[in-house]
Protein backbone atom coordinates (compact mmCIF):
# COMPACT_ATOMS: atom_id res chain seq x y z
CA UNK A 1 0.00 0.00 0.00
CA UNK A 2 1.63 3.33 -0.80
CA UNK A 3 1.13 5.46 2.03
CA UNK A 4 3.20 8.60 0.78
CA UNK A 5 4.87 10.16 -2.87
CA UNK A 6 8.46 11.38 -2.72
CA UNK A 7 8.95 13.46 -6.56
CA UNK A 8 12.09 14.30 -7.79
CA UNK A 9 12.03 17.52 -9.07
CA UNK A 10 13.64 18.37 -12.34
CA UNK A 11 12.00 16.38 -14.71
CA UNK A 12 9.48 15.37 -12.75
CA UNK A 13 7.52 17.92 -11.31
CA UNK A 14 8.95 20.86 -13.34
CA UNK A 15 10.59 21.02 -17.09
CA UNK A 16 13.89 21.60 -16.41
CA UNK A 17 15.88 19.26 -17.20
CA UNK A 18 16.47 19.79 -21.29
CA UNK A 19 16.46 23.77 -20.19
CA UNK A 20 19.58 23.14 -17.75
CA UNK A 21 21.39 20.81 -19.58
CA UNK A 22 21.04 23.06 -22.70
CA UNK A 23 22.26 26.06 -20.92
CA UNK A 24 24.85 24.06 -19.14
CA UNK A 25 26.32 23.17 -22.42
CA UNK A 26 25.91 26.43 -24.38
CA UNK A 27 27.63 27.64 -21.16
CA UNK A 28 30.94 25.36 -21.97
CA UNK A 29 31.08 25.53 -25.26
CA UNK A 30 33.46 29.00 -25.76
CA UNK A 31 36.03 26.90 -24.18
CA UNK A 32 36.44 24.56 -26.79
CA UNK A 33 33.54 21.50 -25.60
CA UNK A 34 33.99 18.57 -28.27
CA UNK A 35 30.61 16.89 -26.87
CA UNK A 36 27.43 18.13 -28.83
CA UNK A 37 24.28 18.80 -26.64
CA UNK A 38 23.13 15.20 -27.86
CA UNK A 39 25.92 13.62 -26.06
CA UNK A 40 24.97 15.27 -22.95
CA UNK A 41 21.32 15.26 -22.91
CA UNK A 42 20.79 11.41 -21.52
CA UNK A 43 24.06 11.06 -20.00
CA UNK A 44 23.88 14.20 -17.63
CA UNK A 45 20.10 13.45 -16.69
CA UNK A 46 20.06 13.01 -12.83
CA UNK A 47 23.38 13.36 -12.18
CA UNK A 48 24.83 15.82 -9.81
CA UNK A 49 26.29 19.17 -11.23
CA UNK A 50 29.79 18.77 -9.75
CA UNK A 51 30.37 15.23 -11.93
CA UNK A 52 28.62 17.33 -15.11
CA UNK A 53 30.71 19.77 -14.56
CA UNK A 54 33.82 17.70 -14.39
CA UNK A 55 32.16 15.59 -17.53
CA UNK A 56 32.45 18.55 -19.31
CA UNK A 57 35.83 19.75 -18.50
CA UNK A 58 37.15 16.77 -19.39
CA UNK A 59 36.10 16.97 -23.08
CA UNK A 60 36.86 20.79 -23.45
CA UNK A 61 40.38 22.18 -24.84
CA UNK A 62 40.65 24.98 -22.27
CA UNK A 63 40.46 24.76 -18.53
CA UNK A 64 37.06 26.17 -16.86
CA UNK A 65 37.25 29.31 -14.66
CA UNK A 66 37.14 29.44 -10.58
CA UNK A 67 33.53 30.57 -11.23
CA UNK A 68 32.44 28.21 -14.04
CA UNK A 69 29.70 26.19 -12.13
CA UNK A 70 28.78 29.56 -10.75
CA UNK A 71 28.25 31.21 -13.99
CA UNK A 72 26.70 28.18 -15.12
CA UNK A 73 24.14 27.86 -12.56
CA UNK A 74 23.56 32.14 -13.18
CA UNK A 75 23.20 30.98 -16.93
CA UNK A 76 20.46 27.66 -16.03
CA UNK A 77 18.55 30.52 -13.73
CA UNK A 78 18.23 32.71 -16.39
CA UNK A 79 16.93 30.60 -18.81
CA UNK A 80 14.34 29.14 -16.39
CA UNK A 81 12.82 32.30 -15.52
CA UNK A 82 12.23 32.74 -19.28
CA UNK A 83 10.77 29.39 -20.22
CA UNK A 84 10.13 27.19 -17.33
CA UNK A 85 7.23 25.39 -16.80
CA UNK A 86 5.70 22.60 -14.96
CA UNK A 87 5.49 19.05 -16.09
CA UNK A 88 2.15 18.29 -17.94
CA UNK A 89 -1.04 17.78 -15.17
CA UNK A 90 1.86 18.24 -12.15
CA UNK A 91 0.13 21.14 -10.81
CA UNK A 92 -3.06 19.84 -10.96
CA UNK A 93 -2.52 16.43 -9.06
CA UNK A 94 -0.11 17.81 -6.76
CA UNK A 95 -3.15 20.52 -5.68
CA UNK A 96 -5.60 17.49 -5.44
CA UNK A 97 -3.30 15.32 -3.22
CA UNK A 98 -4.59 13.84 0.12
CA UNK A 99 -1.22 11.64 0.67
CA UNK A 100 1.42 13.14 2.40
CA UNK A 101 4.58 14.23 -0.02
CA UNK A 102 7.76 15.70 -0.52
CA UNK A 103 10.85 16.47 -3.11
CA UNK A 104 13.91 14.59 -2.47
CA UNK A 105 16.03 16.06 -5.59
CA UNK A 106 19.87 15.95 -6.38
CA UNK A 107 19.72 19.87 -6.87
CA UNK A 108 20.48 22.77 -4.50
CA UNK A 109 17.86 24.22 -2.26
CA UNK A 110 18.20 27.65 -4.34
CA UNK A 111 18.01 25.99 -7.65
CA UNK A 112 14.94 23.92 -6.03
CA UNK A 113 13.13 26.65 -4.31
CA UNK A 114 13.49 28.96 -7.83
CA UNK A 115 12.04 26.20 -10.25
CA UNK A 116 9.07 25.49 -8.03
CA UNK A 117 8.17 29.04 -7.38
CA UNK A 118 8.48 29.48 -11.21
CA UNK A 119 6.02 27.09 -11.70
CA UNK A 120 3.64 28.11 -9.13
CA UNK A 121 4.18 24.69 -7.37
CA UNK A 122 6.41 25.38 -4.15
CA UNK A 123 3.31 26.71 -1.56
CA UNK A 124 2.91 23.00 -1.62
CA UNK A 125 6.22 21.64 -0.74
CA UNK A 126 7.24 24.22 1.71
CA UNK A 127 8.75 22.52 4.47
CA UNK A 128 9.11 19.24 2.58
CA UNK A 129 12.57 19.76 0.48
CA UNK A 130 14.79 17.30 0.57
CA UNK A 131 18.25 18.48 -0.96
CA UNK A 132 21.02 15.77 -1.36
CA UNK A 133 23.51 18.47 -1.05
CA UNK A 134 22.29 19.24 2.59
CA UNK A 135 21.97 15.29 3.29
CA UNK A 136 25.78 14.61 2.06
CA UNK A 137 24.55 11.55 -0.20
CA UNK A 138 23.69 11.81 -3.57
CA UNK A 139 21.24 9.81 -5.66
CA UNK A 140 21.98 7.01 -6.61
CA UNK A 141 22.65 6.59 -2.91
CA UNK A 142 19.10 5.62 -0.94
CA UNK A 143 19.99 7.85 1.99
CA UNK A 144 17.94 11.13 0.74
CA UNK A 145 14.92 8.69 0.05
CA UNK A 146 14.96 7.37 3.17
CA UNK A 147 15.83 10.52 4.84
CA UNK A 148 12.93 12.45 3.32
CA UNK A 149 10.61 9.15 4.39
CA UNK A 150 11.28 9.80 8.03
CA UNK A 151 10.51 13.31 7.62
CA UNK A 152 6.93 12.18 6.54
CA UNK A 153 6.57 9.65 9.10
CA UNK A 154 6.11 6.60 6.37
CA UNK A 155 8.40 3.89 6.52
CA UNK A 156 9.82 3.49 3.32
CA UNK A 157 8.22 0.37 2.48
CA UNK A 158 5.13 1.95 2.38
CA UNK A 159 6.72 5.00 0.22
CA UNK A 160 6.63 5.32 -4.02
CA UNK A 161 9.04 7.46 -5.50
CA UNK A 162 8.52 9.23 -8.77
CA UNK A 163 11.63 9.81 -11.05
CA UNK A 164 12.35 10.67 -14.19
CA UNK A 165 16.17 9.53 -13.95
CA UNK A 166 18.15 6.15 -13.48
CA UNK A 167 20.21 7.10 -10.90
CA UNK A 168 16.79 8.26 -9.11
CA UNK A 169 15.17 4.67 -9.95
CA UNK A 170 18.22 2.94 -8.39
CA UNK A 171 17.96 4.92 -5.54
CA UNK A 172 14.58 4.54 -5.07
CA UNK A 173 14.72 0.85 -5.36
CA UNK A 174 18.07 0.68 -2.87
CA UNK A 175 15.59 2.23 -0.38
CA UNK A 176 13.25 -0.30 -0.87
CA UNK A 177 10.45 1.97 -1.96
CA UNK A 178 7.81 1.43 -4.96
CA UNK A 179 9.07 3.31 -7.78
CA UNK A 180 7.57 4.80 -10.89
CA UNK A 181 9.52 5.83 -13.70
CA UNK A 182 8.52 8.93 -16.17
CA UNK A 183 12.10 7.78 -17.95
CA UNK A 184 11.88 6.32 -21.99
CA UNK A 185 11.79 2.37 -21.18
CA UNK A 186 15.02 2.53 -23.33
CA UNK A 187 16.87 4.29 -21.54
CA UNK A 188 16.31 1.56 -18.56
CA UNK A 189 18.61 -0.67 -18.07
CA UNK A 190 17.57 -4.49 -18.22
CA UNK A 191 17.71 -4.83 -14.86
CA UNK A 192 15.86 -2.54 -13.34
CA UNK A 193 12.59 -2.31 -15.81
CA UNK A 194 11.08 -5.20 -14.29
CA UNK A 195 11.65 -4.19 -11.29
CA UNK A 196 9.39 -0.21 -11.42
CA UNK A 197 5.84 1.05 -12.90
CA UNK A 198 6.17 3.22 -16.14
CA UNK A 199 3.97 6.20 -16.19
CA UNK A 200 3.74 8.62 -18.82
CA UNK A 201 2.97 11.54 -16.60
CA UNK A 202 2.77 12.09 -12.81
CA UNK A 203 -1.32 12.61 -12.92
CA UNK A 204 -1.41 8.83 -14.13
CA UNK A 205 -0.55 8.04 -10.54
CA UNK A 206 -3.84 8.24 -9.24
CA UNK A 207 -4.51 4.94 -11.01
CA UNK A 208 -1.99 3.26 -8.19
CA UNK A 209 -3.22 5.18 -5.84
CA UNK A 210 -6.39 3.80 -2.85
Amino acid sequence: MISALIFDCDGTLVDSEDIGIAAMHAHALPYGLTLTLDDVATDFRGKSMARNVAELARHSARPFPDDFTATAREAMAHRFRRELKPMPGALEFIARLELPFCVATNGPRDKTELTLGLTGLLPYFEGRIYCAYEVGHFKPEPQLFLQAAAGLGVAPEHCAVVEDSVPGIQAGLAAGMQVFSLCHPETIPPALAGRITQISGVSDLKDFLG
